[in-house]
């Protein structure tokens, strides 16, 4: 017959959800979509290799997918956001965007690039 486990004592207790986290419907709309368009700012920074890891992290195939997502969240949403939170995010898109094609062997044609379906054409 197989020894029953042995309580430690240091079980911790279950978390408790409702103090760890806020109710969804508590957070503004403008807050939401900011915070997953910096997670893409992020994301899309490391795949372009501008992170600590460089080149190491660099997949510009995956870069290409998070700066397009990107464009199109911010697009979209600026006119829900106002001027005041969505400029941020275009410059920092932009910025993506320029690095993404300094980063490519072979740069896309102007309007080609991630995301300028979206935006239009970027130019440094």
């Amino acid at each position: 017959m197989p020894a029953e486990p042995q309580d430690s004592g240091l079980h911790e207790p279950a978390p408790d959800f409702d103090d760890l986290t806020r109710d969804i419907a508590e957070v503004p709309a403008v807050e939401v979509i900011t915070t997953v368009a910096v997670h893409l700012m992020s994301a899309a920074a490391v795949k372009c290799g501008l992170a600590e890891g460089g080149e190491k992290d660099k997949d510009l195939d995956e870069a290409r997918k998070l700066i397009t997502a990107l464009a199109g969240l911010v697009t979209a949403g600026a006119p829900e956001i106002s001027n005041f939170h969505a400029a941020p995010l275009r410059d920092g898109l932009r910025s993506l965007q320029l690095a993404f094609r300094e980063a490519s062997l072979v740069p896309d044609a102007p309007g080609a690039g991630p995301g300028e379906k979206f935006t239009g054409p970027v130019y440094s």
